[in-house]
């Protein structure tokens, strides 16, 4: 039977990190470093400049991933970049990627798009196509430019956020090392988190900043990510004390915190990158993957859940043994 396994990880987050009173000066916000941190947790986070795109982003956690997977680009077979700010409309991230990574095999390039839970459903996509036997390397990357949707007049949501990529190399493997993977999307929801505008005849129509009702989004967002952790585990015949990491959605420490008390996990257990990074959406999970693995958190052997929530409503989890 063929299985998947996590090779290597990188992550890269643009400039240096800009703190709360940086952010309130430069934007000109009616806020304070004290009401964002208590808050969202958040102190710092990192901003793309104007030329720089999400593709620019993912070159740099690739070929970090690429390096610790002790892979070319060539090896790669299989490309899929989950992000809610793609590049352009068409071609896909994940082909621009391509030919930056000078990718010559014609392998499938494509984008996944489901905002802060795109990681965790890639990286699902990503393990079902190497076990059906088409693919032995996979490139899975989460990256955002989200600064460009950002409406830095509205102080509740726009402090909340920064740029990033993370990436995995994931690899076919006789060892199983993506053990479960649940996905969920409830649409009825799609309103609480969204950014409504859209591109015709040249113009945009409507609202193309990121809208959010926060009271909503908390809640579904600690419901979900609790009821999902639960799901992955039993469905890979495991329980909450077999993991040994759980690595949440970086949306905001409250959520992170409330998520944590339910399932009765101690701090040690949960990868927390949010007060350096702030929300990188589909980048924030692979972001603290690598974060944890490089400072020796998690290790060979070792069993970690990711989960995602985001707009959708969507949300995820993956279960995974290094």
């Amino acid at each position: 039977m063929i299985f998947s396994r996590i090779s290597g990880t990188g992550g890269h987050l643009p400039g240096n990190p800009i703190s709360n009173e940086e952010l309130i000066a430069g934007k000109g916000l009616d806020s304070s470093d004290e009401w964002i941190r208590v808050r969202t947790g958040i102190a710092y986070r990192h901003l793309a400049n104007a030329g720089t795109a999400t593709s620019d982003l993912a070159l740099e956690a690739a070929s970090r991933a690429l390096v610790a997977a002790g892979r070319n680009s060539d090896d790669i077979d299989l490309i899929i970049v989950a992000t809610t700010t793609p590049d352009m409309i068409f071609p896909s991230t994940a082909a621009i990627l391509q030919k930056k990574l000078l990718v010559t095999n014609a392998c499938p390039a494509f984008d996944v798009q489901a905002v802060c839970s795109g990681f965790v459903y890639a990286l699902s996509i990503a393990d079902k196509f190497i076990r059906s036997g088409e693919h032995r390397c996979a490139l899975v990357v989460g990256a955002e430019v989200f600064s460009k949707i950002l409406d830095w007049s509205d102080r509740t949501s726009c402090v909340l956020f920064g740029d990033g990529a993370g990436a995995v190399i994931l690899e076919a493997s006789d060892e199983p090392g993506i053990l479960a993977s649940v996905l969920h999307s409830d649409g009825s929801h799609s309103g609480i988190l969204s950014a409504p505008g859209c591109l015709s005849g040249g113009t945009i129509l409507g609202d193309p900043y990121l809208r959010m009702d926060g009271q909503a989004v908390f809640k579904l967002a600690v419901n979900s990510a609790s009821n999902v952790a639960d799901e992955v585990l039993s469905k890979a015949g495991l329980s909450q004390a077999d993991l040994d990491l759980l690595i949440p959605h970086q949306a905001n420490i409250r959520i992170i915190q409330a998520v944590a008390k339910r399932l009765a996990l101690s701090d040690s257990q949960f990868v927390v990158t949010v007060s350096e990074q702030g929300n990188t959406s589909a980048a924030s999970v692979p972001l603290a993957l690598d974060a944890a693995i490089r400072d020796g958190r998690l290790r060979e052997g070792m069993l970690a859940m990711m989960i995602g929530v985001g707009g959708g409503f969507t949300w995820g989890a993956n279960l995974i043994k290094l």
